[in-house]
């Protein structure tokens, strides 16, 4: 089964960047849809951004204008860009493949439409 590893999170302050990198193992990546996602103290697993294999994404209405999502499945690699960052932004940031199958539209940017979880990484965001 495929396993995913996220990295690149950390601590920065009000308006700064973090790029965040989600590393699938073998060739998975390029035949599923890639997300991420975040959670916070007491909050439940919210979408982020999602990109279809086609390169179509979505972004939650939050981080639009701020964030880019992409993906290098030469590399089995997905990314995400956050600029402007807020401190509204810190949570764990998770990554994961989308369940097949998947809809002839893209799939559904939801956690109910993903599986393979990595086991996070940290954004912290100070004001």
């Amino acid at each position: 089964q495929a396993q995913v590893e996220e990295s690149g999170g950390g601590l920065v302050q009000f308006g700064g960047s973090l790029r965040l990198s989600c590393a699938a193992s073998g060739n998975s990546m390029r035949y599923f849809p890639m997300g991420w996602f975040r959670q916070s103290p007491g909050k439940g697993r919210e979408a982020v951004s999602c990109i279809n294999l086609d390169g179509t994404t979505y972004y939650t209405d939050a981080v639009k204008g701020r964030f880019t999502i992409s993906r290098d499945n030469a590399k089995s690699t997905m990314y995400l860009q956050m600029n402007s960052l807020r401190p509204e932004d810190t949570a764990i940031y998770y990554c994961a493949t989308a369940k097949p199958p998947i809809p002839l539209g893209g799939v559904s940017c939801q956690p109910e439409s993903f599986q393979t979880w990595g086991r996070g990484t940290q954004v912290t965001v100070s004001p």
